[in-house]
């Protein structure tokens, strides 16, 4: 799976978690506070992302995550790489 391919999960997670959010406003360098996301938003996010792209991620591997660019990249890291 390509980057821009997370990112895009990682997008249409975003837009669905958060009732007045597009897809086009998850841009790779606003993080998700920026957006409105609580921490628990943050979390649904999160996992809604790794179950749409079929991966497991430690929680760990989030801990220095700041922006959605570096969300993707901790995702992408995970899926199998193109």
């Amino acid at each position: 799976m390509t980057w821009d391919e997370v990112l895009s999960v990682v997008q249409d997670e975003t837009a669905t978690v958060l009732p007045g959010v597009t897809a086009r406003q998850v841009t790779p360098d606003v993080t998700l506070s920026e957006l409105g996301a609580n921490s628990l938003d943050r979390m649904d996010i999160v996992v809604g992302s790794q179950d749409v792209l079929g991966v497991s991620v430690p929680a760990a591997a989030f801990a220095d995550v700041g922006n959605v660019r570096q969300l993707v990249d901790v995702l992408h890291g995970h899926c199998g790489t193109t």
